[in-house]
């Protein structure tokens, strides 16, 4: 046990991890050291829900006497200098997620409140303001990731809903096409008896794909050949009716076009966003970063109130099959470096390049 503390702290040593874990509100950093805010005279923890502080006026203590040495009074909301104990709130939250994950059956609110020890009321609120949708909205996207998972197994689609938990499949149709982007049947069979019309054409970033449904743009895709473009679209959608160029789409392929040459313009027209919860709301963070700045992959899931999930922030960034319309390639690194990107990194740094001219 001492041991695995003593490496615990080791991975908190330097000024930048520390840094990073004050950006990241990392509250398993709290054992390793404090900080001092040198405008406000004030010292926290790491993982405190007061304003991020600018870097430079930032000071680090390995203990709370020590900032006290130094001149700082105690923070009041996280109360730096008592012993460190794990959050009740988030314990709460993460063991209702659990629960969820883990029925057969979506609990009710008044059930997770009563087992987390809350009232239905502020566990509602509590649940929303930490994981960013209530715990309906949660259960919901759990069982459709189930039925999206059993459709590719189940022998119909019929078994798949009611294997995910749902209670009829009424409740199920009332919001798995907006999650799927389609009928279950229709994604089981590969957008089987569904229209997509596509163009490809040339842009600066090598070849681009632009698709769509009756409901927006569903995929903006970038490779260095047409063909790869159009064998990339066949084998996600066998079955659909795909139509190439067709008629009245070259005005939507010019104004995507016109998108990637000059981003910060944006796109008037509509997307058809197929993901789950926690996607959309990644993608959501990502349209509000402004043309030519970035932020860190840690940014983004403290700005959706999820500061320890940078990884799934990046898995998120990963599953956008909308180029530039969902710009993914604002999402950088925490030391700066450009990360991952679906279509090549030559291509992500060639748009950034192009936003900050």
């Amino acid at each position: 046990m001492v041991l695995m503390e003593m490496k615990e702290l080791a991975v908190f040593s330097t000024t930048s991890s520390r840094w990073e874990a004050i950006v990241r509100r990392d509250t398993e950093a709290a054992k390793a050291f404090v900080y001092g805010v040198v405008t406000t005279g004030i010292y926290c923890r790491p993982g405190c829900p007061s304003r991020l502080p600018n870097r430079e006026n930032v000071r680090f203590f390995d203990t709370w006497e020590m900032a006290e040495a130094a001149g700082f009074r105690p923070c009041k909301r996280c109360t730096p200098q008592s012993p460190d104990e794990p959050d009740a709130a988030t314990r709460a939250v993460v063991e209702a997620c659990r629960i969820i994950e883990t029925s057969e059956q979506a609990p009710t609110l008044q059930a997770l409140a009563d087992a987390v020890g809350f009232s239905p009321y502020h566990f509602q609120r509590l649940f929303k303001r930490i994981v960013g949708v209530s715990p309906k909205q949660y259960a919901v996207e759990t069982r459709l990731d189930r039925v999206r998972n059993g459709l590719h197994e189940e022998a119909s689609v019929t078994d798949a809903i009611y294997g995910a938990g749902f209670e009829s499949s009424s409740r199920f149709y009332e919001s798995a096409t907006a999650s799927l982007g389609m009928k279950p049947s229709e994604f089981r069979q590969g957008g089987v008896g569904m229209a997509i019309r596509y163009a490809v054409t040339r842009c600066y970033l090598g070849w681009v794909l632009v698709a769509a449904t009756d409901k927006g743009i569903c995929r903006i895709d970038l490779d260095a050949t047409p063909e790869a473009l159009e064998a990339r679209l066949r084998a996600d959608f066998p079955q659909a009716d795909l139509q190439a160029d067709g008629t009245g789409f070259d005005q939507v392929l010019a104004e995507v076009v016109a998108l990637l040459e000059a981003p910060e313009r944006g796109l008037s027209l509509p997307l058809d966003i197929q993901g789950t919860a926690f996607q959309r709301r990644v993608w959501t963070a990502l349209q509000e970063i402004p043309a030519g700045s970035t932020a860190s992959y840690s940014e983004i899931a403290a700005r959706i109130g999820a500061p320890k999930a940078a990884r799934a922030v990046a898995r998120a960034c990963a599953s956008n099959r909308l180029a530039v319309a969902i710009p993914c390639h604002r999402a950088v690194r925490s030391d700066g470096g450009l990360g991952g990107y679906r279509w090549g990194l030559d291509r992500k740094e060639a748009i950034l390049e192009r936003e900050s001219a």
